[in-house]
Protein backbone atom coordinates (compact mmCIF):
# COMPACT_ATOMS: atom_id res chain seq x y z
CA UNK A 1 0.00 0.00 0.00
CA UNK A 2 2.70 2.09 0.57
CA UNK A 3 4.45 2.10 -2.28
CA UNK A 4 1.34 2.41 -4.42
CA UNK A 5 0.92 6.00 -2.30
CA UNK A 6 4.37 6.85 -3.80
CA UNK A 7 3.84 5.64 -7.02
CA UNK A 8 0.46 7.77 -7.05
CA UNK A 9 1.35 11.08 -5.58
CA UNK A 10 4.63 11.22 -7.78
CA UNK A 11 4.80 15.05 -8.43
CA UNK A 12 2.50 16.11 -6.06
CA UNK A 13 4.26 14.89 -2.64
CA UNK A 14 8.14 14.56 -2.10
CA UNK A 15 7.98 11.85 0.21
CA UNK A 16 10.85 10.84 2.50
CA UNK A 17 10.41 7.30 4.83
CA UNK A 18 11.04 7.52 7.89
CA UNK A 19 12.96 3.79 9.24
CA UNK A 20 11.25 2.82 12.21
CA UNK A 21 12.71 -0.95 12.38
CA UNK A 22 15.95 0.55 13.70
CA UNK A 23 14.74 2.34 16.64
CA UNK A 24 15.66 0.67 19.98
CA UNK A 25 12.36 -0.35 22.05
CA UNK A 26 11.72 2.82 24.31
CA UNK A 27 13.12 2.67 27.78
CA UNK A 28 13.66 5.66 29.70
CA UNK A 29 16.95 4.35 30.69
CA UNK A 30 18.16 4.61 26.95
CA UNK A 31 16.58 8.02 26.48
CA UNK A 32 18.62 9.36 29.58
CA UNK A 33 21.69 7.95 28.25
CA UNK A 34 21.53 10.11 25.34
CA UNK A 35 19.38 9.41 21.39
CA UNK A 36 20.64 6.70 19.23
CA UNK A 37 21.68 7.93 16.33
CA UNK A 38 18.52 5.90 14.84
CA UNK A 39 16.43 8.29 17.07
CA UNK A 40 18.13 11.39 16.21
CA UNK A 41 17.51 9.83 12.70
CA UNK A 42 13.86 10.02 12.87
CA UNK A 43 12.95 12.84 15.11
CA UNK A 44 14.66 15.02 12.43
CA UNK A 45 13.16 13.16 9.35
CA UNK A 46 9.47 14.34 11.63
CA UNK A 47 10.84 17.85 12.56
CA UNK A 48 11.52 18.54 9.27
CA UNK A 49 7.82 17.10 7.68
CA UNK A 50 4.92 19.56 6.62
CA UNK A 51 2.92 16.16 7.40
CA UNK A 52 3.24 12.62 8.09
CA UNK A 53 1.82 9.84 6.03
CA UNK A 54 1.48 6.28 8.38
CA UNK A 55 0.56 3.20 6.30
CA UNK A 56 0.10 0.54 9.05
CA UNK A 57 -1.08 -3.63 8.63
CA UNK A 58 -3.33 -5.35 11.26
CA UNK A 59 -1.81 -7.80 13.75
CA UNK A 60 -3.58 -8.85 15.94
CA UNK A 61 -6.72 -6.72 15.62
CA UNK A 62 -3.90 -3.81 16.33
CA UNK A 63 -1.39 -1.97 15.48
CA UNK A 64 2.01 -3.54 14.99
CA UNK A 65 4.32 -3.42 17.70
CA UNK A 66 7.23 -0.95 15.75
CA UNK A 67 4.50 1.38 15.22
CA UNK A 68 3.58 1.97 18.48
CA UNK A 69 7.33 2.37 19.42
CA UNK A 70 8.00 4.92 16.68
CA UNK A 71 4.96 6.92 18.51
CA UNK A 72 6.26 6.74 21.29
CA UNK A 73 10.09 7.93 20.79
CA UNK A 74 8.59 10.70 18.62
CA UNK A 75 6.21 11.68 21.89
CA UNK A 76 9.49 11.92 23.71
CA UNK A 77 11.56 14.69 22.16
CA UNK A 78 13.93 16.84 24.18
CA UNK A 79 13.55 19.52 21.85
CA UNK A 80 9.99 20.19 22.80
CA UNK A 81 8.83 18.67 19.02
CA UNK A 82 7.05 15.94 18.36
CA UNK A 83 4.04 14.77 16.27
CA UNK A 84 2.38 17.41 18.19
CA UNK A 85 -0.14 19.48 15.51
CA UNK A 86 1.54 17.85 12.52
CA UNK A 87 -0.91 16.78 9.88
CA UNK A 88 -1.13 13.05 9.78
CA UNK A 89 -2.69 11.18 7.40
CA UNK A 90 -3.42 7.03 7.92
CA UNK A 91 -3.85 4.29 5.44
CA UNK A 92 -3.96 0.56 5.77
CA UNK A 93 -3.72 -2.64 4.05
CA UNK A 94 -4.44 -6.37 5.34
CA UNK A 95 -5.70 -9.66 4.19
CA UNK A 96 -8.07 -9.69 6.73
CA UNK A 97 -12.18 -9.68 5.70
CA UNK A 98 -12.06 -6.27 8.17
CA UNK A 99 -8.70 -4.32 6.50
CA UNK A 100 -7.47 -1.92 8.97
CA UNK A 101 -10.02 -0.83 10.96
CA UNK A 102 -9.20 -2.27 14.19
CA UNK A 103 -5.38 -0.94 13.89
CA UNK A 104 -6.50 2.68 12.52
CA UNK A 105 -8.70 2.63 15.59
CA UNK A 106 -6.19 2.46 18.29
CA UNK A 107 -3.82 4.12 15.98
CA UNK A 108 -5.77 7.19 15.84
CA UNK A 109 -6.38 7.04 20.13
CA UNK A 110 -2.50 6.90 20.30
CA UNK A 111 -2.05 10.26 17.97
CA UNK A 112 -5.24 11.80 19.57
CA UNK A 113 -3.41 11.57 22.59
CA UNK A 114 -0.56 13.22 21.47
CA UNK A 115 -2.54 15.95 19.95
CA UNK A 116 -1.38 15.03 16.28
CA UNK A 117 -3.67 16.34 13.98
CA UNK A 118 -5.61 13.53 12.39
CA UNK A 119 -7.19 13.71 8.71
CA UNK A 120 -10.26 11.79 9.42
CA UNK A 121 -11.30 11.50 5.85
CA UNK A 122 -11.15 9.79 3.40
CA UNK A 123 -9.95 6.50 4.99
CA UNK A 124 -8.24 3.85 3.25
CA UNK A 125 -9.12 0.59 5.39
CA UNK A 126 -8.11 -2.46 2.43
CA UNK A 127 -8.99 -5.67 3.51
CA UNK A 128 -7.67 -8.75 1.28
CA UNK A 129 -5.38 -6.63 -0.22
CA UNK A 130 -3.86 -9.53 -1.74
CA UNK A 131 -6.71 -10.17 -3.91
CA UNK A 132 -5.99 -6.42 -5.45
CA UNK A 133 -2.53 -7.01 -6.40
CA UNK A 134 -0.79 -8.98 -8.88
CA UNK A 135 1.08 -11.50 -7.24
CA UNK A 136 4.75 -11.55 -9.82
CA UNK A 137 4.99 -7.76 -9.39
CA UNK A 138 2.91 -6.57 -6.63
CA UNK A 139 1.22 -3.68 -8.29
CA UNK A 140 -2.00 -2.86 -7.68
CA UNK A 141 -4.83 -4.41 -10.22
CA UNK A 142 -8.10 -3.05 -8.75
CA UNK A 143 -9.38 0.02 -9.96
CA UNK A 144 -11.58 1.17 -7.23
CA UNK A 145 -8.81 0.73 -4.49
CA UNK A 146 -6.47 3.06 -6.85
CA UNK A 147 -9.54 5.44 -7.23
CA UNK A 148 -9.63 5.43 -3.40
CA UNK A 149 -6.06 6.11 -2.87
CA UNK A 150 -5.82 9.15 -5.81
CA UNK A 151 -8.80 11.01 -3.56
CA UNK A 152 -7.07 10.22 -0.44
CA UNK A 153 -3.90 11.80 -1.70
CA UNK A 154 -5.64 15.19 -3.03
CA UNK A 155 -7.39 15.00 0.71
CA UNK A 156 -4.38 14.83 2.32
CA UNK A 157 -2.29 17.90 0.32
CA UNK A 158 -5.45 19.64 0.83
CA UNK A 159 -5.69 19.24 4.63
CA UNK A 160 -1.63 19.97 4.66
CA UNK A 161 -1.61 23.22 3.06
CA UNK A 162 -4.62 23.87 5.61
CA UNK A 163 -3.64 22.44 8.73
CA UNK A 164 0.45 22.68 8.44
CA UNK A 165 1.96 25.01 10.45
Amino acid sequence: MLHEIIKQSEGKWHVKEAEIGKLPLFNEDIEAAGDPESVKSFRKKLKEADGVLIVTPEYNAGMPGGLKNALDWASRSPEEFSIKNLPVAIAGASNGNVGTALSQMQLRQTLTNMNANIMTNPKIIASRYQTKIDPETGRLTDESTAKQIDKFIESFSRFVTVFGE
